[in-house]
């Protein structure tokens, strides 16, 4: 098992974060009480202004004042903003995926990989901006023609999450403008210079095709500016994506004001692996799912229900694995996993592990610091834990790189096991039994909204909606219809005759 031992110093990162934000055209200015840091060394890189009270309402003043206009925008000219923030990205992949890897502490690939989905999607919103369709349907009258339209909805509150700072932001503006909709964007106040540059590259796209740079506002701090967000009524939609704790505190406070919640909350999601699976196949998928981001993502693998015949020899290989991943600094190429965003998610990491070795559990590998350079920064490897049952601790999200390994005997109590817990993102079934995959698939099989046949739980590709079930929220990003979610629908009936017929057959006079 191999480590980075060297790290940079904080003062190195400081300046490479200055740097950054000077070419994408903002000025590093160290002033303010919103602290960026960096998981690299856990040291601070600047500090930068968080938005007062006053400045989130004037966000949302020019926000709903810009829609007024945007919303008569055709949508294939809207989509010209959104196209050039395509281009923008891919000119500047490299450096945002550097600033990703900066404040969230993902491995260069991840970053960049986060980066090129911006520009997956910004791809699809364009095409998508010639394809937001109505439906006409038959009309019972004669004379009469019935349809649906479909049109913006208003001003988008997003509210993202550390661990994609600019990916989810992506999805969700690029639909969102081309649905005619401006958007307010709070992001996680561990990430404000990602924030910075993208809201920059948004603003020049829009200069430089001609549209209102306030179709875009970015407003920073902590959850006293989201929950002004949360609260104002010129916000059509709040599209939230963060812990089950912060989307019930959400959700109740936008319903209660007669808002739309767009929400893809927590995740804990389980791989089944049947006696028919490809064994390092699944490894495969399995220790990336598990490991990769540290652990933390929203679509991380935490749970393995293996069948009892292939428990033993996946164990062995998945532990083979783990004892090779290389831990550390997420600048070096060769690392694969880097550190995780702060002390309280090893916290709770160490927390989780004691729980579950007091339910039982046995840990196989991993689970302990790595000290890298050290400073503040917290590395771990990424841990396994055999569980004698599904108790209480693995029932819950823990964010961090710990999986647990479950058996079962037959394929309908692995799926009940399966679905025993309160979330409802992502899942997997590893075989080469099309039965066994169909019955995963089906109406009585995985309850998540992402269901996968032969791949791992993370990963998912922009033309797919995003989101799950349960306490995930239930929320749909990205792809397929999940446009609708930014758009009112509006059914229209018109009478071309010379007659008013009624509906039902009624004649009133």
């Amino acid at each position: 098992m191999t480590s980075a031992p060297v790290l940079p110093t904080t003062d190195e990162l400081r300046d490479r974060a200055a740097r950054l934000l000077l070419e994408f055209g903002v000025d590093p200015v160290d002033s303010g009480d919103l602290p960026a840091r960096t998981p690299i060394t856990g040291g601070e890189l600047m500090r930068v202004p968080a938005t007062s009270a006053f400045e989130v309402t004037c966000a949302i003043d020019k926000a709903h004042s810009a829609f007024r206009t945007w919303r008569t925008v055709p949508a294939p000219q809207r989509a010209a903003v959104v196209r050039r923030l395509g281009q923008l990205l891919t000119d500047n992949l490299d450096a945002l995926a550097e600033l990703v890897t900066l404040e969230a502490g993902k491995i260069g690939a991840e970053a960049r990989g986060e980066v090129q989905e911006m520009i997956d999607v910004c791809e699809f919103a364009v095409g998508l901006s010639r394809q937001l369709y109505g439906r006409t349907m038959a009309s019972e009258r004669p004379g009469h023609r019935l349809m649906e339209t479909w049109h913006p909805l208003g001003v988008v509150g997003v509210i993202s999450a550390f661990n994609f700072p600019v990916a989810v932001w992506s999805w969700n503006t690029a639909i969102a403008l081309v649905c005619g909709d401006t958007v307010v964007w709070k992001p996680s106040q561990t990430t404000p210079l990602t924030a910075l540059a993208c809201d920059a590259l948004l603003r020049r796209a829009a200069l430089d095709v001609g549209a209102d740079p306030r179709i875009h506002q970015l407003i920073q701090g902590g959850a006293d500016v989201g929950t002004q967000l949360v609260d104002d009524e010129r916000v059509a939609l709040v599209s939230a994506t963060g812990s089950v704790r912060m989307g019930q505190q959400v959700a109740p406070r936008v319903a209660a004001r007669f808002g739309r919640c767009l929400l893809e909350l927590g995740g804990n999601n389980a791989a089944i692996v049947t006696p028919s699976a490809d064994l390092d196949l699944t490894t495969r998928a399995v220790v990336f799912a598990a490991a990769g981001t540290a652990g933390q993502r929203c679509t991380t693998l935490r749970r393995v229900i293996a069948h009892v015949d292939v428990a033993g020899p996946l164990l062995a290989r998945m532990s083979a694995a783990y004892h090779q991943l290389p831990v550390g600094n997420p600048f070096d190429d060769a690392v694969l996993v880097g550190p995780l965003i702060d002390g309280r998610a090893h916290t709770a990491m160490r927390a989780a592990i004691e729980r579950a070795l007091a339910d039982g559990g046995e840990l196989i590998c991993g689970g302990e610091r790595v000290e890298v350079g050290g400073g503040d920064s917290y590395y771990v490897r990424p841990a396994i834990i055999r569980m004698p049952a599904q108790t209480a601790i693995v029932r819950e999200e823990t964010f961090a790189p710990i999986l647990y390994v479950l058996t079962y005997h037959d394929l309908d109590s692995a799926i009940a096991l399966h679905n025993d817990v309160p979330q409802g993102l992502s899942s997997a079934i590893f075989t080469g039994d099309q039965r066994e995959a169909e019955r995963f698939l089906a109406a009585d099989g995985s309850d998540c909204g992402i269901a996968n046949v032969n791949i791992g739980t993370s990963g998912a590709e922009i033309g797919g909606a995003f989101g799950g079930e349960k306490q995930t929220g239930g929320g749909r990003e990205s792809g397929s219809d999940s446009w609708k979610a930014y758009m009112r629908r509006a059914t229209n009936t018109v009478n071309y005759s010379t007659e008013l017929p009624l509906a039902q057959g009624i004649r009133f006079g």
